[in-house]
């Protein structure tokens, strides 16, 4: 480490304590002191967690941990999905409360939580899920680019914000069964890097059927892309 890093580190240390010192904060689920942190201890480990078998490919329940059926049939263009809650209460309203109440401190936090799912994987690229500009300007940032931003400083790499777009606006995915989903985004996005060779982290806040991701990593896959792995705050646990 250089010593301008280390420096940096020790700055860094010093803010947290200083913060934590003379700015405590109150857990946002249950409002006792949490310090420094958004969450007290207590809240953050008794956050829904995973079933402990799912399928390796897309997260979803499987009673081995075996490949399920539907990836067997329908096979997403991304590898693997690792995932760090389920989408349900109260996670489900802190990633509320992060995408229409601005609370960004939020996108921190859970991408810390995401780094710590992902500290064994190793990856070229970490490219954040895009929004259409349009959304981007109604909602005034992208949540998954600013928990990518946190995930990314975790690992000490750089997240891509520029490489992949979304080139086509698409109609609200709630109520569409997964062939309309997957009609939908059709060629909704763009990439302008050359990826070749490269395992690409794709991140997210909810993946819910995960026809906007396998979309994504199939352009991402067009662009040389070897390996995708889509890494997400939540995952929807369908019935």
């Amino acid at each position: 480490m250089s010593i301008l890093a280390e420096m940096s580190g020790m700055a860094d240390a010093f803010r947290r304590t200083l913060l934590t010192t003379l700015l405590p904060q109150d857990c946002l689920l249950c409002a006792s002191p949490s310090g420094n942190t958004l969450l007290c201890t207590a809240c953050a480990n008794e956050l829904p967690r995973l079933p402990q078998s799912v399928c390796p490919r897309c997260a979803l329940p499987s009673p081995q941990g075996e490949t399920c059926g539907r990836c067997l049939r329908h096979p997403p263009h991304f590898d693997r999905l690792i995932a760090c809650y389920p989408y349900s209460f109260p996670v489900d309203r802190l990633i509320q409360r992060l995408k229409y109440g601005h609370q960004l401190a939020l996108a921190t936090w859970f991408g810390q939580q995401l780094a710590a799912s992902c500290a064994t994987l190793t990856c070229d690229r970490i490219v954040p899920m895009p929004l259409h500009p349009t959304r981007m300007a109604e909602r005034g940032f992208n949540q998954a680019s600013e928990i990518g931003r946190a995930l990314a400083q975790a690992r000490a790499q750089t997240i891509d914000n520029r490489s992949c777009e979304r080139v086509r606006p698409t109609t609200p995915q709630e109520g569409l069964t997964l062939r309309e989903r997957r009609r939908n985004l059709k060629n909704a996005f763009a990439c302008n890097a050359d990826l070749s060779g490269q395992h690409v982290l794709l991140v997210d806040d909810v993946v819910t059927t995960g026809a906007s991701a396998s979309e994504c990593a199939r352009t991402l896959r067009l662009h040389g892309a070897t390996q995708v792995t889509v890494a997400t705050v939540a995952r929807t646990l369908l019935g």
